[in-house]
């Protein structure tokens, strides 16, 4: 996706070795790290890992290049994100089949049935790009921000030390009773005016704190404008071409049941049976 190249090892025993190894990092960033509690447990922490990385004796060793190659494919990995991001768009879609219609009959009417959409159209289809905004205010794909206090500070009556780690809840924030009328209801209107054009006032870019499933300041996504467009063209090329229908059958409704962790993940996995759009 960023280079249009694939960048493995041909080793199976090293491409196993590095998926444990990742497995293992993408566990411990979900759990209290006794490392940094007990001197003696070091070993078993994100430090232990990177020792065994620079064990000589070891039979599996990181080169530089393999270091590239990883770093690749975590950016690739990334992209984990925006398929969340398309599973919870689609399964909403699903379950209110009025607004599947309504965006589809924008597409028709900017892009016509004779081409496929392409990334020039988003600006002019706001419909589908309010329905992208109202899956992220709902299904944010990283529910808490990590965050870390450089100085002092006060956040309204609380005082925050030097050095605090913090967790922004993006998944509360975008289902504030303060800040949205009706919270827990999926509603792309509520991104546009009358007249259908989007709201300026509202956007995911980090400008506007009642929205922040990118994050914000320096600290946010530095992916936003590749996960937005990736996002928004392929799921309004689906809308075009297909109809979207649950496996259980005609009519059926899918479940919005979440599953923990440190991504907003469904805990059934959508499985959806695309048919062709006459």
């Amino acid at each position: 996706m960023l280079m249009s190249k694939n960048w493995s090892s041909e080793s199976e025993n090293q491409t196993e070795e590095i998926i444990i190894m990742l497995h293992e990092v993408e566990e411990l960033t979900e759990m209290l790290d006794l490392s940094d509690c007990i001197w003696f447990c070091r070993h078993l922490g994100l430090q232990g890992i990177m020792k065994r990385t620079e064990n000589n004796n070891t039979e599996f060793k990181l080169t530089r290049e393999n270091i590239k190659a990883v770093i690749i494919d975590l950016f690739v990995a990334g992209t984990d994100t925006s398929a969340k991001t398309m599973e919870w768009a689609f399964a909403e879609l699903i379950n209110h089949p009025h607004i599947f219609q309504k965006a589809r009959e924008e597409i028709d009417s900017v892009v016509g049935k004779n081409r496929l959409v392409k990334e020039s159209d988003i600006p002019n289809l706001p419909y589908l790009q309010a329905i992208v905004k109202e899956t992220h205010r709902l299904h944010p794909p990283g529910p808490l921000l990590a965050r870390r206090a450089t100085e002092y500070c006060k956040v309204g009556e609380y005082d925050i030390a030097k050095n605090t780690r913090l967790l922004v809840n993006v998944w509360a924030i975008g289902r504030d009773v303060k800040h949205w009328e009706n919270p827990l209801e999926f509603r792309p209107n509520r991104f546009l005016t009358e007249e259908g054009s989007l709201k300026s006032q509202l956007d995911v870019r980090g400008h506007h704190y009642q929205l922040l499933p990118f994050g914000s300041g320096q600290r946010g996504c530095p992916g936003i404008s590749l996960a937005l467009q990736s996002v928004q063209t392929t799921l309004a090329i689906l809308i075009q071409c297909f109809d979207l229908r649950v496996a259980d059958g005609k009519g059926a409704t899918v479940d919005m049941i979440e599953a923990p962790g440190i991504l907003l993940t469904k805990a059934n996995p959508l499985r959806s049976v695309p048919v062709l759009a006459r």
